[in-house]
């Protein structure tokens, strides 16, 4: 049996469960985020610590992303008796506004040690480019 020196603890978790600061299947709390540029790319990292990466969807519909993760319990059985479980469990949901100036086509996910990182390129229109200025036509006078 497990024995806790935090007598308010419990107390802190019975809070979050009763004012929905915690994730339900009901009620999708959000994941914790950065979001940043690097060089060509934008990049989102989203934390998903004990989360299988087949239990994450990530969608895009036109300029919205969404990310769906799901925490399951870890220990199920007949024979399994909980004796603390502190870890919230259940959907996290998080969604995105998009940029035009992202290329939507082309994201790439990765998931490593808990986190999802999102890279999503500036597209091409998007990116800074030089416009050349050319000569005017040579003009012909009215009345000529």
């Amino acid at each position: 049996m497990l024995m806790r020196t935090d007598p308010f603890r419990e107390l802190d978790r019975l809070a979050q469960q009763l004012t929905g600061a915690a994730g339900s299947w009901h009620k999708p709390s959000a994941m914790p985020m950065d979001a940043y540029r690097e060089g060509e790319e934008y990049v989102v990292a989203l934390d998903l610590p004990g989360v299988s990466p087949d239990a994450i969807d990530v969608d895009v519909e036109r300029n919205m992303l969404t990310v769906k993760a799901e925490r399951r319990p870890v220990a199920t059985g007949a024979d399994v008796q909980v004796e603390l479980s502190e870890r919230p469990l259940g959907v996290f949901s998080r969604q995105l506004v998009l940029a035009d100036a992202l290329d939507t086509e082309r994201i790439r996910a990765e998931y490593d040690a808990g986190v999802l990182t999102l890279r999503i390129p500036i597209a091409e229109r998007a990116k800074p480019r030089k416009v050349t200025v050319g000569a005017a036509a040579s003009r012909t006078p009215i009345g000529s």
